[in-house]
């Protein structure tokens, strides 16, 4: 597609589809046993959400002129890993021994709507089904990508970070940190992934991890603005949770208003890695993060 033809909104829209067809097609049937176990898992991953990080994989992954001829493609495998592992993350972070939080995606917790029990394993079977399918892209270095995200260097880490946080005074150079692990990796992840299905050269993947590194930390700090200005119905969660949590957050260590600078200079940060002058999906998917309301 040239890139003055790109509309983001369409692009968004009909990726998200593709995205849901791909999780429908890879979750396990709720007829199939353990009925309860794949119902909350379905219940999950099929509430909805943006599904940014499967769509940034596949932008990258055409930036990187991958090749879209065919069925069940590497990347459609990588696509919906990913989107399973993010719901995964959710599930967890919602239980009552983490955020205790009641709705996620407009909908009760998978915790609330199953109980606790089964919610952890729904999230640990969806973290089972994510590595089996991107296993399937024969990439192994696409695995070691995913595996180092969530593990105590990415995800994982920057949760423990921020548990260990709560309640406490801060400085920038740790909210940063926690923030780059805790959501700012699974985002850089997805990109670099793209590229790698894509068999992109090394200068082109360097640009891209920076790029991804930009836009996921954005993206955050985004969430502690939008936890403080936010609309719950567009949210689809409960606002003002950070603070009634004493979690640590970007706005709460450095103000509001630098805090929008923030997040407002390193999308400008993120585009401006492309040095070409016309429109690009990728640089699009950063200005729609920048803009983002839920």
């Amino acid at each position: 597609m040239p890139a003055e033809a790109i509309n983001t909104k369409d692009y968004l829209g009909k990726n998200k589809r593709l995205v849901e067809e791909l999780l429908n097609q890879y979750l396990p049937s709720e007829d199939e046993g353990p009925e309860s176990l794949h119902t909350a898992m379905r219940y999950s991953v099929l509430a909805g959400g943006k599904r940014l990080r499967p769509i940034l994989a596949l932008a990258a992954y055409e930036y990187c002129h991958g090749d879209l001829n065919g069925q069940d493609l590497p990347i459609h495998y990588a696509m919906a890993a990913l989107e399973m592992v993010h719901t995964y993350s959710l599930i967890h972070d919602d239980l009552p021994c983490m955020d205790d939080d009641d709705l996620r995606r407009g909908i009760l917790t998978c915790h609330k709507k199953f109980g606790e029990a089964i919610a952890i394993l729904a999230g640990d079977a969806l973290h089972d089904i994510a590595f089996n399918l991107m296993a399937m892209t024969n990439s192994i270095q696409a695995v070691k990508e995913l595996a180092q995200a969530l593990g105590t260097k990415g995800m994982i880490g920057g949760q423990m970070a921020d548990v260990e946080a709560e309640g406490k005074d801060i400085t920038e150079k740790e909210i940063t940190r926690i923030h780059q692990r805790k959501t700012g990796a699974l985002i850089r992840c997805s990109v670099r992934i793209g590229a790698i299905l894509a068999n992109a050269d090394q200068v082109l993947l360097d640009e891209l991890t920076t790029f991804g590194g930009k836009i996921g930390f954005a993206f955050q700090i985004i969430d502690d603005i939008l936890d403080i200005e936010g609309d719950q119905k567009l949210l689809g969660k409960n606002v003002g949770s950070d603070s009634k949590k004493e979690k640590a957050t970007y706005p709460k260590v450095v103000g509001l208003k630098q805090a929008h600078s923030k997040a407002d200079r390193l999308i400008q940060d993120a585009i401006a890695i492309f040095d070409d002058y016309d429109d690009n999906i990728l640089k699009n998917l950063a200005q729609y993060i920048a803009q983002r309301k839920k």
